[in-house]
């Protein structure tokens, strides 16, 4: 198979790169990029462990193809923030111990990141009572929206408090 030429918008940069078609992004991120922040998991998008933002939705890196995505806005975990200066999320993850281990961690912060905007533009999740109203900031629904992202260590009670601190809804 012939290998393909992409340019990937990545954090603001772009990088144009040579890839297989069959290259997951993924794998584009990691191995071609060496940004590895966003984790393998179980390269099957059951754990969210890759989870990174495109055009401001969530999506298994690991799940898509890299190609598919050559005019798209990526932002990954190293995107978000930087040491010096981490994004709300990530102080938040920081302060209530929302991670144990810490792989899982980059796709929760980021999953965390979405759920917060889906709220505020209003978009309903499946347990959303009233779909005709601004779905409510509810353990309940932040629960159903991470329930993509699993974490080993059973870190969530924190996370939904990391969550709520940087919605300003601490409970």
């Amino acid at each position: 198979m012939s290998e393909l030429f992409v340019t990937l918008r990545i954090n603001g940069t772009d990088h144009a790169l040579t890839l297989d078609p069959r290259v997951t992004l993924l794998d584009a991120l990691r191995e071609h990029l060496h940004l590895s922040g966003t984790k393998k998991g179980c390269d099957q998008g059951q754990c969210g462990a890759c989870t990174v933002l495109v055009n401001g939705r969530r999506i298994n890196s690991c799940l898509t193809l890299a190609v598919m995505h050559e005019s798209d806005e990526i932002q990954t975990i190293e995107g978000l923030g930087t040491p010096e200066h981490l994004h709300p999320m990530q102080q938040a993850f920081l302060d209530r111990d929302g991670y144990q281990c810490g792989y899982c961690t980059p796709g929760q912060i980021m999953s965390a990141v979405a759920v917060l905007d889906e709220i505020e533009r209003g978009v309903p999740s499946h347990v959303t009572h009233d779909i005709g109203a601004p779905p409510p900031l509810s353990d309940e629904e932040v629960r159903e929206r991470m329930s993509g992202n699993l974490c080993r260590c059973s870190a969530y009670p924190n996370i939904i408090a990391a969550i709520r601190d940087v919605s300003g809804d601490a409970a």
